[in-house]
């Protein structure tokens, strides 16, 4: 389990006249929330929280938020930014509860290079980086590994297959495909080339011999 620590301080005033002024004294309002508590208002230095956002999988890690003398274990459930300049707005937290388990996303890892690559040529395509799970707080993996050794061409890994922990349930469907190995383009191109020559056949043209023609004219 990926594990952050964040320091936070209670915030009063509401509203987004105070906001404004929040992030121009280079702090993000944001919040925290959970299971049996109410929301408290907090705010967060910017530079603190651009600089963890950038060394962590914010949707699968644990933050450790210091607030006021005491520690919560939490994630980060929403992060807000500014449409065109990108810079932080709002920041989500959820305060964890032990035993209580969530929802969060976790990125797959690719392991390995596959057969169908390495001895024929052919391209790995990644169509799922992440899966949803359900688990126990204190047993969210950092990512999900995936062993891509064994796919040939024309082959490919789907939901079901995956080796997962005990404990843990994913929530995308069972048959959605993570990954399969493709034929070689050029090999792909050269095969829709063939099934153009070899299309329909353009009609026979039957002519007259000139015995024929001369016999006919009799």
């Amino acid at each position: 389990m990926a594990k952050a620590s964040l320091s936070a301080e209670m915030r009063s005033s509401r509203g987004t006249g105070d906001a404004r002024k929040l992030r121009q004294n280079g702090q993000v309002p944001a919040v925290i929330y959970g299971h049996g508590r109410e929301p408290q208002s907090l705010t967060i230095n910017t530079r603190e929280i651009d600089k963890l956002l950038t060394q962590i999988a914010a949707e699968s890690t644990v933050i450790e938020l210091s607030v006021g003398g005491r520690t919560a274990q939490t994630l980060i459930r929403e992060i807000q930014r500014h449409p065109f300049k990108r810079h932080l707005v709002h920041i989500d937290f959820q305060e964890l509860v032990a035993g209580e388990k969530v929802t969060v996303s976790v990125p797959l890892r690719f392991m390995g290079t596959p057969d169908g690559v390495r001895l024929s040529g052919g391209i790995l395509e990644e169509v799922m980086h992440q899966v949803h799970i359900r688990v126990d707080p204190s047993a969210i993996p950092d990512h999900i590994d995936v062993d891509v050794t064994p796919l040939t061409i024309g082959h490919n890994l789907h939901v079901r297959d995956l080796k997962l922990p005990e404990g843990l349930t994913v929530l995308d469907e069972a048959g959605a495909t993570i990954c399969l190995v493709a034929a070689p383009k050029a090999a792909a191109e050269t095969t829709g080339a063939e099934g153009e020559a070899t299309g329909a056949p353009e009609p026979e043209l039957i002519r007259k011999t000139k015995a024929e023609e001369d016999e006919a004219k009799k």
